[in-house]
This record gives C-alpha cells, sequence and structure tokens, in this order.
C-alpha cells in the first residue's frame, strides 16, 4: 500500500491496474479496494502526488492550473484549424433526456440516478429524488459568496425572462438561473476524487491492496494474443530524468482511465483503433476499432468581462492581480479561499420569436432537437466574479464576467497518435464551428447575456478588450458609464454588428475543459469503442472508465458525469471481479 515515485522491486504483478489518475480512476480504484481486500490494483497516474498541495485543496486557486507552465494539468495541442482563422487551440485536460439519448441498455436516467446519488451529499434545497445525502462528495455553497453581484444578476435575468429555480441540477428544470451550488465543501475544501475517495484509503491502514504510482506515463497497454495482460510505463519527464520503459503485468483487468484525450491515445499506441491511423504511426494492429480518438466534443465557451462598481472584496480580482498575499490566506484559512468565484448558474433557451429570427438552419435544428425536449438548455451560463483571464496589463479594478458555453455542439472534431512517442505532437482538431449553427447559438448567447448585464445595478459598462469591436456610431459599441442605466432597452443590431459577433466568436472562442466522447460507448458498427459494460471491441480484459465514453453530450458541468460514469464502471467491475 502506498505512493510510489518508483514501484519497489517486489511489485511486479497486480490483479488491475488503472491507466490514469483523474476523476473516474480514483473512484473506480477506492470502490474496488473496498469490494475485495485480497484485489491487488495499481494506478498509475502521469502527474505528481496532489495530497493537500494548497493550490488544489482551496478553490480559489485553480486558476493558477490553467497557465501553460501548471505541472498539474496536462495539456494538448491542436493543429491548425481553417475555420477558426487558422488558430491552434490549446485544451487542457444534464438533463434527464442528455442520458436518455445515449440509448444503451443500463445508462438511462433512471439507471444512473442512484449513482448520481451515491457520489454525494448534497448541502442544498429541493429535490431529494436526484440528490444524495450520505455520498463522499460534500455539495454546498463553500464559504464565500458575493451576495450583491449574486443578488443583482438574478434580479436582472428575470426582467429577460429568466426566473430564479431552487434546483436547476434536477434533471428537468430548465430556462431559469440558480444560486451556485459547487463541489466544495462547507469547510472550504474542494472536492476531487483523489481527495474524497482515494488518499483517505491510501492513509487508514485498511487498504493494503491499493497502490499508486505517480509522475509515470503509460505509454501502452500490453496484450497476450487478444487479451490485456498489463501496461508499458515510462518516468514522466516533466518530472524525473530517467525514461527507462518498464512494465508490469495484470492478472485480471486492466482499465484505461486517462481522459477523452489521453485514453485513445494510449488506445492507438497499444494496436487498437483504425489500421490507417495505426499504419501511419507504425504501431501493428491488435484490434480494428476504427472508432477510437474519432468524434471529439467539447462544449465551446466565450467569457465575457464587464466594469463594475463591486468593491474589492467581492471579486476575484484582488487575488488573480496579485494585490492579496496568497500564502497569507492560506496561513489564516480566509474563508475566500473556498470560493471559485461563480454564484450564479443558469440554463438559458430563446424564445419562439429568437428562434425565427435566427434563420431557417437554426430553425430546423431547434425544431429537430430542442423543441420539444424542454429540459434541454441552448446554452448554459455562469456570473463570474472578476476578470476571466489573465490581468497583466488590465487596469486595476473590479470586474464581473459571464461565461457562455453551448451544450450540445455539432461539430466533431478528432484526436490521434502520430508516433508511439508520447511527446510527439498529436494529430487534434478540436473542430469547433465546423458546423455553422453552433456559431448561430453563440450570437444568440452574446446578446442575451450581454442584455442580462446591463440590467443589473452594479453594471457600469464593457471591459471592451472583451468584446466585439463594434464601431463607435453602433448601437452595441461598449461604452463606461458611472451609475446604472435606466429605462433599458434592447440593443439594435444592425447587419454589420452581426458580422462583427461571428467574426470574434471564430476568432476569440475556447475549450471549456469539458472534452468527452472519442472512444463512444456504442455498437462497432456505429463507431462505438466499448460496449454498455465498458469492454473494449476486439480484445479481452480492458476496460475504459471516464469521459471518453459518452456517445451524446450533457448539458452540464462534467465533473458531474464523470463521477457518476465512475461510481456506475466501479460497480460493473466489481460484479465481473469479485462475484
Amino acid at each position: 500500500m502506498g505512493v510510489y515515485t518508483q514501484l519497489p522491486a517486489h511489485l511486479t504483478e497486480v490483479d488491475v491496474i488503472i491507466a490514469g489518475g483523474g476523476t473516474a480512476a480514483c473512484i473506480v480504484a477506492s470502490r474496488l479496494s473496498d469490494a475485495d481486500p485480497n484485489l491487488s490494483i495499481l494506478v498509475v497516474e502521469g502527474g505528481a502526488n496532489n495530497f493537500d498541495d494548497p493550490t488544489i485543496i482551496h478553490p480559489l486557486l485553480f486558476l493558477s492550473h490553467l497557465a501553460p507552465t501548471s505541472n498539474a494539468t496536462l495539456f494538448y495541442q491542436g493543429t491548425a484549424e481553417a475555420q477558426l482563422s487558422g488558430r491552434q487551440l490549446v485544451v487542457p485536460s444534464g438533463g434527464r433526456s442528455d442520458w436518455n439519448a445515449w440509448q444503451t441498455a443500463g445508462w438511462s436516467a433512471n439507471e444512473m440516478i442512484p449513482y448520481l446519488k451515491k457520489l454525494e451529499t448534497y448541502d442544498g434545497p429541493d429535490s431529494k429524488a436526484t440528490h444524495g445525502s450520505n455520498g463522499p462528495t460534500l455539495i454546498s455553497g463553500g464559504t464565500y459568496r458575493a451576495n450583491r453581484s449574486e443578488d443583482d444578476f438574478i434580479q436582472a435575468a428575470k426582467k429577460v425572462g429568466y426566473p430564479e429555480i431552487v434546483d436547476l441540477q434536477d434533471l428537468d428544470s430548465n430556462s431559469g438561473v440558480q444560486r451556485a451550488l459547487r463541489f466544495i465543501g462547507p469547510d472550504g475544501k474542494r472536492q476531487d476524487t483523489a481527495h474524497r475517495y482515494l488518499h483517505p484509503r491510501l492513509q487508514d491502514g485498511k487498504h493494503p491492496n491499493l497502490n499508486v504510482l505517480v509522475e509515470s506515463q503509460v505509454l501502452r497497454v500490453l496484450f497476450q494474443s487478444k487479451r490485456a495482460s498489463g501496461i508499458e510505463y515510462q518516468p514522466n519527464p516533466a518530472f524525473q530524468s530517467s525514461t527507462t520503459k518498464r512494465s508490469i503485468k495484470a492478472r485480471k483487468m486492466v482499465i484505461v482511465s486517462a481522459g477523452a484525450l489521453g485514453t485513445p491515445l494510449i488506445l492507438e499506441r497499444s494496436g487498437v483503433g483504425d489500421p490507417k491511423i495505426l499504419s501511419r504511426a507504425s504501431v501493428p494492429v491488435v484490434a480494428n476499432v476504427p472508432g477510437v480518438g474519432k468524434e471529439y466534443q467539447d462544449h465551446h465557451l466565450l467569457a465575457y468581462p464587464y466594469q463594475t462598481s463591486l468593491y474589492p472584496n467581492e471579486t476575484a480580482d484582488a487575488v488573480t492581480g496579485g494585490r492579496l498575499d496568497v500564502a497569507e490566506l492560506i496561513a489564516t484559512n480566509a474563508s475566500i479561499l473556498g470560493w471559485n468565484a461563480q454564484d450564479v448558474t443558469a440554463k438559458l433557451r430563446p424564445t419562439d420569436a429568437e428562434v425565427a429570427a435566427l434563420g431557417p438552419e437554426f430553425m430546423a435544428a431547434w425544431d429537430r432537437d430542442f423543441k420539444n425536449n424542454l429540459n434541454k438548455p441552448l446554452v448554459l451560463m455562469a456570473l463570474l466574479s472578476g476578470f476571466p483571464g489573465d490581468p497583466t496589463g488590465l487596469p486595476v479594478g473590479q470586474y464581473l464576467s459571464v461565461s457562455a458555453f453551448s451544450v450540445y455542439p455539432y461539430s466533431r472534431g478528432h484526436i490521434h497518435i502520430t508516433s508511439t512517442n508520447p511527446s510527439d505532437p498529436v494529430d487534434f482538431q478540436t473542430g469547433f464551428f465546423l458546423d455553422p449553427v453552433d456559431i448561430t447559438k453563440h450570437v444568440w448567447a452574446y446578446k442575451k447575456q450581454r442584455e442580462i448585464v446591463r440590467r443589473m445595478a452594479t453594471y457600469r459598462g464593457e471591459l471592451a478588450i472583451g468584446h466585439p469591436p463594434f464601431p463607435a456610431g453602433s448601437d452595441a459599441a461598449c461604452i463606461t458609464i458611472d451609475k446604472p442605466l435606466t429605462n433599458v432597452q434592447n440593443i439594435k443590431y444592425t447587419t454589420e454588428d452581426n458580422a462583427i459577433i461571428k467574426k470574434w466568436l471564430i476568432e476569440n472562442v475556447g475549450t471549456t475543459w469539458h472534452s468527452l466522447g472519442t472512444c463512444k460507448m456504442a455498437p462497432l458498427a456505429q463507431g462505438g469503442v466499448v460496449d454498455p459494460n465498458l469492454s473494449v471491441y476486439g480484445v479481452t480484459g480492458l476496460k475504459i472508465a471516464d469521459l471518453s465514453i459518452p456517445p451524446g453530450n450533457v448539458a452540464a458541468n462534467t465533473a458531474d458525469t464523470t463521477f457518476a460514469i465512475g461510481e456506475k464502471a466501479a460497480d460493473i467491475f466489481i460484479k465481473e471481479l469479485c462475484t
């Protein structure tokens, strides 16, 4: 039992190897270790041991992991994409109808609710039908809120037609706003699965069957004929100088859980994938599974900053701008550390008149996929108390932002290996905005979020660097004011304004860090990679458990989806391994 940077000499074989140590992996490893004390388990993780890392456990410090210099985040460099004006995106690694749309036995909404409840202890109002009361993950409001801007946004949204809803996360409610609950405990600590599931078992002395190897890259799954028999791995060069390749055997099962970007790459380096892709990378074919690495999806994100009359203690800007001493905040256990600066969440749908105004192509998509699915929002939004990026060069001030992301993109991308070396560039295309309907969604979202914010009492104008460059004479031009607007009327956008918005969206759309779908659960003939029991087609003893398996998208922060996948996967594996 323990956490290792190098495996001890005696540990050459275990029952189960889990390749990856992310959200689902920690759940699966922990549940398996509980189920059978004689089942030996090894988790192999590329990152460092994160136990009690202040930048991990304190929610306010999460932005530090979005910088390219972070060793806690794995970044994937995309190739140039014509529909994004040649940009190369860098990507770090719902509702009831979302689950039902997967059309997979055992994975419907009603069948997944027990797992959604199992994972959490919900410290919020309303529905106990879809929320848990004794799970390991604490869902609460945390230890800090910016109440003034929270109340202000909610009253402004109501004026635009979106009421406050007590629980937007009940799998049915939609077209409203909610005071955010978070993956943050009442004590202010972030509720990641490493700290809520894995670390307690590594330290309680009751799980000698559980081992974790950190700072190590899984190169490939090893096979005896068609059966997964172990893995080959090497030290991660980001942490260690050695590049010696090693292997370890798995007597019963290998589970790949490296995320929607990492898992398909491991499969392809192992010889599981499209023969054309494997041939290009000089990898012998073990199993012909053409769907590996295809159907990449993400939620398309834009965030819009505004000037405000808020006070320094009502936004995160003093922390991100370096005007507060983070070490002192940690030393004094300041309550603001238990805040992710997101106090309101929203699920929004357009009116019938707005749908008609968005054109026939959009209307056709709406009528087909949204109109009669009343629990499907077009976009999700969140109120963020602060500037949504690197504040270098920004005038000192208190900002707020609205993040808007489309949750059912039609655009698809892919990710594939180009060689067997994990350090070599990958063939990664996000596919963002390949479908023009996805752009139209964001044109509507831009206009809608702006009308909400313009009705806030704390609004003092747009921060122009984060908005389309409308000409000075346009009704949509950015402004700076010293008091709230009165008698607010909707902005009138010209044809030129709409063209400016579209161009700006194309040049600025980014990731929501919600990558999924690259090893989807579907029949092999439909591009599937795993079956409903998460077994990889064409081989035995190989499973997948992470966000690569969803065959459809979800209108949610995908963390909750990943938690539920982890819990469901653990049950599947326990039944196979322990009965």
